[in-house]
């Protein structure tokens, strides 16, 4: 089953435990070690339930894996129309963004681990259908804010595309951001204490925006207040991003060599972390293109689980994290 985890070892990490100088941030060196398991196509999504096990998208062949604490992989879903983001409810169910071009299916799900049941939570807005769900986060009272990239999501795509939509438990579905103020949106992911709402636009045109962009998030599931939270351009943005319990941001971005947009290499290649006032205090290197995602899991949620190119990576994060 193509996947490979590669496990950083602890005399890479023996940097972890340190805390970083605002003016400096922390920058871990290479693994020195890898440990191979398997290898998939093009990983994406990473998102851990209760248990223990990781789940994790294959884009390429539209497939949802399955990655159990003894390292087991195994294919959870085959035929997942293009799933990418992916994260637990409360109640222990896989939610999904979808947003296969092929199959011109764009939607958003939720899955019944026990049973397999998918439910289609979301394909459609004021009777248009939507373009490219692409990563979603739920808020502590059971909110889905899920990204939609637009209708030409793949890169370069001119400003003025995507929109960000959120979902309540009852199942009404509101859109909170929609070009020209935002364009497009990418990873998201909320603070522990629900107060604020970070958004990436991953925008690889000619003057787009590459940038984490900041919101207040009121209790009513509206934001308001946008600022930069932080500025990747002219580089790659970050595309996924996870938030660790002090409310920094994990983020995946940069590239190691060009992929014919206009973001340049100005971003390193790796995680990306940002703290709740928007500084750089941790950078940790990874080794392969494209870098997409990250998540936690793990004893304590003290493992960063990385998805970059045909790898899934994993590392000890040297603190809590989430499962946002």
């Amino acid at each position: 089953m193509p996947a490979r985890i590669l496990t950083l070892t602890a005399a890479a990490l023996a940097l972890a435990a340190c805390v970083p100088k605002p003016s400096a941030p922390l920058t871990d060196p290479y693994p020195a070690e890898l440990e191979t398991a398997a290898i998939v196509a093009f990983t994406e999504g990473p998102a851990s339930d209760l248990e223990g096990n990781v789940y994790f998208t294959n884009t390429t062949i539209h497939r949802i894996m399955k990655l159990a604490p003894d390292g087991k992989l195994t294919v959870f879903r085959e035929n997942s129309n293009g799933a990418n983001g992916l994260a637990f409810d409360a109640q222990g169910r896989l939610v999904a963004c979808e947003g296969s071009p092929e199959l011109r299916k764009p939607r958003v799900t939720r899955t019944d681990i026990k049973t397999g049941k998918v439910e289609v939570l979301a394909e459609s807005f004021d009777g248009k259908p939507l373009n490219a769900p692409n990563d979603l986060v739920i808020d502590n009272s059971g909110r889905i804010y899920f990204t939609d990239m637009g209708a030409n999501h793949k890169p370069p795509v001119p400003p003025g595309h995507g929109a960000v939509y959120r979902m309540d438990p009852d199942g009404k579905l509101a859109r909170i951001l929609v070009s020209p103020e935002i364009e497009k949106p990418n990873g998201i992911t909320i603070s522990p204490d629900d107060r604020t709402l970070y958004l990436i636009e991953a925008n690889g045109a000619e003057g787009g925006a590459r940038m984490i962009r900041a919101y207040d998030l009121a209790p009513d599931g509206s934001v308001s207040n946008m600022r930069v939270h932080y500025n990747f351009s002219p580089g790659r943005s970050a595309d996924g991003m996870t938030i660790d319990a002090a409310g920094n941001i994990w983020a995946a971005a940069g590239l190691h060599r060009p992929r014919g947009t206009a973001e340049t290499l100005a971003t390193r290649c790796g995680v990306h972390v940002i703290s709740p006032q928007g500084k750089l205090i941790r950078f940790i290197p990874v080794p392969e293109d494209t870098i997409t995602n990250t998540a936690f899991g793990g004893p304590g949620l003290g493992t960063l689980y990385v998805t970059a190119g045909k790898s899934l990576f994993k590392f000890p994060a040297g603190q809590p994290g989430t499962r946002r």
